[in-house]
Formats: C-alpha cells, sequence, structure tokens
C-alpha cells in the first residue's frame, strides 16, 4: 500500500531550485519527499527521463502523489501520462489546481518554472494538495481513463429487491472494472431486517434469477447477513463497487474493508429506487 504522507519530486535542469523550494515547503507541511532528481542545475537532462521513473512509481501505486518541474511543465506532463495509471495534470493558475483534482482526480501536477514566480507556484501545489477528489459526481469519467485488467474480480452486493436503471447503471460501471462480477444479494431473511416488513416484494430465487439474466454480471451469490465484510474476506476481490451517497472511506470503514481491495463509489443516478417504485405500485 502507499504511504499517504510520501510524495514524489523530479525536475529537468529547469526546475531543480524551484523543486527545491517545493521540497522544503512540503516538509513543513509534514509529507515525507522522495526527491528523484536532479539535484544541479547546471548539466543539462532530458525531462522525459525523470518523467517516467515519477510515474511508475506512481503509476503502481508506491505513492500517492507526485510533482514533476520543467521550463513549461508541458514536455513533463506529456511524458508522465504516457504512463499507466498516471493522470497528470498540467498546471498554470490555482482553479486550475483545485479542479484538476476534483473532476480529474489527478495525481501528477506538473509545474512551469518559467511560467510563474515561485511563490505563486507554491501556491498552486498546496492548493492541488489540499483539495479532494469528488468521487461522488466524476468517478464514472476518471475510471474510463484507465485501462482495467480482465484478471480482476469485481464485487458489489445489495438487496435488488425490484431492479431499476440506477441498478443497471451501477452494475455496469462495476463490470467496466474488471473481468468478472459477482453480485451478492442479502437472503430474504436479511433483507426483511434491512428493508422493514413487506420486504423483499419478490424472493431471494427470483432476485438471483433475475440478476443472472444480466449481460454485467458472471456469478450471483445469496448470503444471509447485513453486511457483506465475511464474504468480502472469504472471496477477497480486487474491487469493491458500492453505489449511493458515501465516500470510499467511508464504505471501507462501515463495512471494514481489507485494505488491500479497492473500493469505488457509483453515484446515485437521479430518483430511482425500490422503495419509491414499491410505493408507486401500492398507490395504485
Amino acid at each position: 500500500m502507499s504511504n499517504p504522507e510520501a510524495i514524489a519530486l523530479a525536475a529537468d535542469h529547469n526546475g531543480v531550485a524551484f523543486k527545491a523550494k517545493a521540497k522544503q515547503i512540503l516538509r513543513d507541511a509534514g509529507y515525507r519527499c522522495i526527491d528523484l532528481g536532479p539535484y544541479v542545475s547546471e548539466s543539462s537532462v532530458d525531462y522525459v527521463d525523470y518523467a517516467k521513473q515519477l510515474g511508475t512509481i506512481v503509476g503502481r501505486g508506491d505513492v500517492e502523489r507526485g510533482v514533476l518541474i520543467c521550463g513549461t511543465g508541458v514536455g513533463m506532463s506529456i511524458a508522465a501520462n504516457k504512463v499507466e495509471g498516471v493522470r497528470a495534470a498540467l498546471v498554470h493558475n490555482l482553479q486550475s489546481a483545485a479542479k484538476s483534482r476534483e473532476h480529474n482526480d489527478s495525481n501528477v501536477i506538473c509545474l512551469g518554472a518559467w511560467i510563474n514566480e515561485d511563490e505563486l507556484n507554491l501556491e498552486i501545489l498546496m492548493t492541488w494538495l489540499n483539495e479532494k477528489f469528488g468521487e461522488r459526481r466524476h468517478v464514472r469519467r476518471v475510471e474510463k481513463l484507465s485501462t482495467h485488467p480482465t484478471t480482476k474480480i469485481v464485487f458489489t452486493n445489495g438487496v435488488f429487491d425490484i431492479l431499476h436503471q440506477g441498478h443497471i447503471e451501477c452494475l455496469k460501471f462495476a463490470k467496466s472494472l474488471g473481468g468478472r462480477l459477482v453480485v451478492a444479494i442479502n437472503s430474504d431473511r436479511a433483507a426483511r431486517e434491512i428493508k422493514g416488513e413487506g420486504r423483499p416484494v419478490t424472493t431471494e430465487h427470483d432476485r438471483k434469477a433475475v440478476l443472472q439474466s444480466v449481460k454485467y454480471v458472471d456469478e450471483v451469490v445469496v448470503f444471509d447477513d447485513i453486511k457483506p465484510t465475511a464474504l468480502i474476506r472469504e472471496l477477497m476481490p480486487h474491487v469493491v463497487v458500492k453505489g449511493g451517497e458515501f465516500t470510499a472511506d467511508e464504505v471501507r470503514v462501515r463495512d471494514d474493508i481489507p485494505d488491500g481491495v479497492e473500493v469505488k463509489i457509483f453515484p446515485a443516478v437521479g430518483s430511482f429506487s425500490a422503495a419509491s417504485i414499491i410505493k408507486t405500485i401500492r398507490k395504485e
């Protein structure tokens, strides 16, 4: 697992002086800095080499974020974005710094030592670091930027009482993150405990049969519990997908999901809910 307090830095000869200032302000803020060089500005170096080295470290998850500096930041961003798993943002102003995190979940920032004064570049850097990814709104778009290995097993769970568009969109998203999608549904007893009397309106056998007919679903299992904690620990999928308005961190804590399992949140689709559909039917 990556260390969230570690951040990698690299530059070309044009960015050495600013890299030293950035490293100091990051250390003062509590980060553990991994300086990949170069360390002197007198000798010319190829920005591509440093961008690829830092990109590889970020892309494979050794650190969560990285900082690249050259004259304009352009060359660094082009080179870094060729590395799988890197979302490098070329940033020259404060608004782009914040939006590249909130909207794009950028994990590398590329700064231009020639473009801004050091004071502004430092402010841009700290703005970028302090902004959070808006996963509730933007996760679907960001995940389309990555290539997801077909060897990955993806897991999601729920009651799935009456299947609606929100469910289908969530299943489609979950399937896009790997090769096989396992859907776990609560038993009738557990579903009644979660949803109350009168639920589920369809049996676990019917709910399983309907889900098995969905093209995105590879396997459906029934589990007799409120939370999927034990099942996740038994299956150890690569990714767990949950729908709703929670954050990945909140879901990890709530369902006690192991650190080695990725958690992705699929935002709610419109006003779709089984409860509202059932309420409408009963009124009629």
